[in-house]
Parts: structure tokens; sequence; C-alpha cells
């Protein structure tokens, strides 16, 4: 496997790097996709993935419809790039109030479980955002692998994994973000409990303890 840096590359989950770069928004255009952004996690927190729709979303966006389309070529691009948005959020609450377990397994559980418990507040957007994923075509590949490598990123950073993780440590990330996925669905569909949940994560994330760390070499060069 190659291993180089987390964003775009091969080596991360997600990470193929493909396609040319878009060009960056406008304050205007940021803004105006960060309204589109607000009123799909509305309407989806009022009535789940079957309230989101195009013409609903851009009424409450206050944007025409053909400026939505723009932005998001269909509904399931929409809840992809809504994930993407609380994906982010949740980096950005991390990076603040980062986990404080001893060890790194029990620090990404800390992490998921957080992440978790922010997902229950809003069932109905969580249950839209985990549809949309699993609904995503080919068309939406470029949309999913920012999601994978937010989602190993945030894994990463609460491992402390340093900038070049090992292959090891990739390959725990991978099965730990597959069980994250799958204990989302199965509680959504309501086939597991909360207690379940937090069990299956804590389990998963021992795998983090027994991969170790990086070798010296690898860790990440310490900060001014």
């Amino acid at each position: 496997m190659t291993t180089t840096s987390r964003a775009g590359v091969p080596g991360v989950p997600g990470g193929s790097g493909r396609g040319p770069a878009r060009p960056p928004l406008t304050a205007r255009q940021e803004a105006r996709r960060r309204g589109i952004l607000r009123a799909t996690a509305e309407l989806a927190c009022r009535g789940g993935f079957d309230a989101v729709q195009m013409r609903e979303v851009a009424e409450q966006a206050g944007v025409a419809l053909g400026t939505l389309y723009r932005y998001f070529p269909s509904k399931i691009h929409l809840l992809v790039a809504t994930l993407q948005d609380q994906l982010r959020q949740l980096h950005e609450t991390l990076r603040k109030r980062p986990p404080t377990a001893a060890d790194p397994g029990a620090r990404v559980a800390q992490t998921l479980l957080r992440a978790f418990r922010a997902l229950q507040r809003e069932p109905q957007l969580a249950d839209a955002m985990v549809r949309a994923l699993s609904f995503a075509d080919r068309s939406v590949s470029s949309e999913v692998d920012v999601t994978s490598r937010l989602t190993t990123t945030i894994i990463l950073d609460a491992m402390g994994a340093g900038a070049r993780p090992t292959p090891e440590q990739l390959s725990a990330v991978r099965v730990i973000a597959h069980t994250w996925h799958s204990v989302l669905i199965t509680w959504l569909s309501g086939r597991a409990s909360t207690a379940q949940v937090r069990v299956d994560i804590e389990t998963v994330c021992r795998l983090v303890d027994l991969v170790g760390d990086a070798p010296p070499d690898r860790a990440r060069t310490p900060g001014p």
C-alpha cells in the first residue's frame, strides 16, 4: 500500500485524488451554498429523507431552482454535501475540545460516541444523510470520497496517528469506519439499541491499540 499524506492521495480511504480541482467559490457563492445546506438540514430535521425535495429546498433557501441545480445536481448530492458539512462542524468542535482519554482507542471511541450523540438529537436528519450515502452511485463518487476523507481525518486525529499513518493504522481506520456506518444503519432501522451501538463502537476502537503507534521517523513533526 502506498501511504503519503491524508487528503486526496493513495493510502487514505477515499483519497484517490481523481479529477481536476474546482475553482474556489466567491464569498457570495459560498454564502449561498451555506444557505442551501442550512435549508436542507432544516427540512430533513422536520421530515427526514422524503422531506428533502429540490423545489422545497430552493424555496427554503431563497434561490431559484435552476441555481440550486447548478450547485447540487441531485437530492443525493445535496444530502451528501450536508453530511460533509456536519462532519466539518464536528471536526472543528473536536479541534477546540479534543477527546481526553489516555489511550488512542478510547479517544477514537469518545470521538465517535460524541458524533453519535449529536445524531441522536436529530434522528430524521441522520437518517436522511445516511440513506443518501447508501444510495449514492458513481455520479456522486467525488462527494463520497470527500466524506470518507473527512471521517478518516477525524479518526486519525483522535488516534494521534501523525501526518503519515502506517498501513496497519489505516487498515484499522477502515474497519472502524465500516463498523461506524453499519451501526448507524442498524440503529436508524431500529435493529440496534443505543447501548449496543456504544458496545460495538468501543469494541472496534480497541483495534487502534492493537496496531500501535507510527514508527518515530513517521511521527508528526512538532509544531513551533
